[in-house]
């Protein structure tokens, strides 16, 4: 029962917002729980148990934290001046020992399940042993849905509990915000402070959150049946044989993957929060026009923004407020210069962060290549800035410029495609089998003799296709540039809204890749 199957928008969420608008205001909190832990339970039965545990985990653990911290006051109200520094720090390291524990105990479930036989693969692989002979022997594990999701959701509401963000908060109000169902299997990985107040309110259902979340989950159906899961047999077929091409068809199938990674994943979103809004929840974006993009750390703003978003708040700014990190700068200020120090402190601070980003991904070499190929780019686009900045002025070319921002856009468009193409080989020496290939023989004429009909997609798929991302474009150039501005498509009169709804449903309903021919694709994101 995915988001874009008929079982989830047809009978699953139609049967919780009845049963949520005919509950009263106090207890609709708790119909939202049911919903999401019966979701979870239909995808992973018994599994539940984790989700259980987490919850009552951070649950006890806030709670511990809290009470250590009231305790401090306490006890540094009474105390003698001398005295109260030294209470301050006793009190400060066992709840900073609580906090470790606790995130310790959660990384290292999500580790254990998720990465044990990709390190068991490698230590057997190094230590050379025989077939059928193992240093760690591998283990058939089984995965909770959405546990990566859940886990970072998990580790933030600790963090923010620490921090004195979060107050006492009961036990149904977490548990909601880490098992609300649109969330559970591909985020946005949300903040405490973004949605759980939402969550727990009990929204009335109204009629215009009906409507906009509706037009939501329509738009994100465009994109993901009529691209996305189209596409998907050419990516395929592409990447599944890619030793059987080289040239034009590598850069093609790289450029087909981001587009349906694109297309797949923004359309998800798109379901997902046009079906918290039909309860009245506004769940935080995950992109913003990212094709825009002027740079990869741009890109990195606008794509997955919730996953970026948890890595600056709970790994970049960390680091770059600890200890080592302020130490250098002030090492790094008196003896090597102001760029230097600067390079250094964003090498500190962004080789966790992609690392981590890599990783959560999955237990594959390619995945951790992906997150290390960002944190180089962007290391270089930070230390080259000033460069940057310097050679335009001395060349008297104005940042705005349209053709300079063009150049700009497409060698992100590069670094994107390129970064792809490693993400979804099979393996990083696949990756690098498909990256060197694709300078062999390049030329457009490869397409010219049909082969391109032979991969699964014939006239009218590809047709589809360019006719759906051109609209996908149109609507993005619309929404960068504000076109509608914050009224949307109400600035429009009702026959053309209508006749928008109308021209989303028949395209979903004729050219949706689903039926004869094509097979069930399962949301990309959901396996990460």
């Amino acid at each position: 029962m995915a988001y874009h199957e008929a079982a989830y928008l047809l009978v699953f969420l139609p049967i919780v917002l009845i049963a949520y608008h005919f509950t009263a205001k106090k207890f609709k909190w708790f119909v939202l729980l049911l919903a999401g832990y019966a979701f979870f339970f239909l995808f992973s039965k018994k599994l539940i148990v984790f989700l259980f545990a987490t919850t009552l985990l951070v649950f006890v653990g806030g709670r511990i934290i809290l009470k250590i911290k009231e305790k401090s006051k306490i006890a540094c109200e009474t105390a003698q001046p001398s005295d109260i520094k030294r209470l301050k720090k006793k009190y400060a390291n066992y709840s900073k020992c609580v906090l470790v524990l606790v995130i310790i105990i959660l990384v290292a479930t999500l580790g254990y399940l998720k990465y044990y036989n990709f390190f068991a693969e490698n230590i057997n692989a190094l230590a050379g042993m025989p077939e059928g002979q193992f240093v760690l022997a591998p283990k058939h594990l089984i995965l909770p849905i959405g546990i990566s999701f859940y886990t970072l959701q998990a580790i933030g509401y600790m963090v923010d509990v620490y921090w004195e963000k979060v107050g006492r908060e009961p036990l149904g109000k977490v548990a909601l915000f880490l098992a609300f169902f649109p969330q559970i299997m591909e985020g946005p990985i949300s903040l405490y402070s973004q949605t759980a107040d939402q969550l727990y309110a009990g929204n009335p259902v109204k009629w215009e959150n009906l409507k906009s979340g509706a037009l939501r989950i329509l738009w994100g159906l465009f994109k993901k049946m009529v691209i996305a899961d189209r596409l998907n047999i050419l990516v395929s077929a592409l990447y599944d044989n890619y030793s059987q091409f080289n040239g034009a068809f590598i850069a093609l199938a790289a450029i087909s993957y981001t587009v349906q990674l694109y297309m797949e994943f923004s359309g998800c979103m798109d379901i997902i929060i046009g079906s918290g809004r039909m309860f009245g929840i506004n769940l935080p974006e995950n992109f913003r026009q990212p094709f825009f993009s002027k740079g990869a750390s741009e890109f990195w703003r606008r794509w997955h923004i919730t996953l970026g978003v948890w890595f600056k708040t709970y790994i970049f700014y960390p680091v770059s407020m600890s200890k080592a990190c302020k130490k250098w700068n002030k090492f790094g200020k008196k003896h090597v210069g102001k760029w230097l120090t600067m390079f250094v402190s964003s090498a500190i601070c962004l080789f966790p962060v992609w690392i981590c980003n890599g990783l959560w991904h999955g237990a594959k070499w390619s995945y951790i290549f992906y997150g290390i190929y960002y944190f180089v780019i962007i290391l270089l686009e930070v230390g080259l800035e000033p460069v940057r900045k310097k050679v335009i002025n001395a060349l008297h070319i104005a940042d705005t410029a349209v053709w300079y921002n063009v150049v700009r856009v497409a060698k992100t468009w590069i670094i994107i495609f390129v970064g792809e193409l490693f993400f979804r080989a099979d393996t990083l020496t696949a990756g690098f089998e498909m990256f060197k290939s694709m300078f062999r023989g390049f030329s457009f004429s490869q397409f010219a003799n049909g082969a391109l009909l032979n991969l699964g997609m014939d006239k009218a798929d590809f047709l589809a296709v360019i006719a759906g991302c051109i609209v996908v474009a149109i609507v993005g150039v619309i929404n960068e540039k504000k076109l509608l501005g914050k009224v949307g498509m109400a600035r429009f009169k009702m026959p053309i809204r209508w006749a928008i709804y109308y021209a989303l449903i028949v395209a979903i309903v004729i050219m949706g890749a689903y039926g004869d021919g094509y097979n069930k694709v399962d949301m990309i994101y959901a396996g990460f």
